[in-house]
């Protein structure tokens, strides 16, 4: 009995781990959306689509897929983005019934003037930990998330 406690505990453990730090991100977030005069969720967008384009602007459906959140969300909230100018919408060059999204400068140097800030906070929070001890950290998280969305279509499915 003693040996599938510790695994259970362990694993117990990991999952409140990841509920609190769950916690703090989304109260970090909001912080941040608050300082740009915006919600949560439209920081989020803002940030997935930060990191997403690589110069031709971000689909839609790419942001919802990194936010894993739906895309009609995406759409509401990035017309609002539009007209508190923190985006540029264009038709897709392959496709115009599809837009692409960008950051406005507006966007971009809002975002700038936070950076010293996101150093501080991300100092903070990964004191301790090296560049490789992240990288470490990233490749378990990722292979968690992973065995996270297939154990959650099976439960949804009903094989376990």
């Amino acid at each position: 009995m003693a040996e599938k406690e510790q695994p259970d505990r362990a694993v117990r453990d990991f999952i409140w781990n990841i509920v609190e730090i769950h916690s703090q991100l989304e109260e970090i977030h909001k912080r941040w959306a608050q300082m740009l005069g915006i919600t949560e969720p439209q920081w989020l967008i803002l940030m997935a689509i930060d990191e997403l384009d690589e110069g031709r602007g971000v689909s839609g459906i790419a942001v919802a897929n990194k936010l894993r959140i739906h895309p009609a969300f995406v759409t509401n909230q990035s017309k609002k983005l539009e007209t508190m100018e923190f985006l540029a919408r264009v038709p897709s060059p392959d496709d115009a019934r599809f837009v692409q999204m960008s950051l406005t400068q507006k966007a971009r140097a809002e975002i700038t003037k936070l950076e010293a800030k996101r150093q501080a906070l991300n100092s903070t929070m990964f004191e301790g930990l090296d560049e490789a001890s992240l990288d470490y950290l990233n490749r378990r998280l990722t292979a968690v998330a992973k065995n996270s969305r297939l154990a959650s279509q099976k439960l949804s499915i009903g094989v376990l």
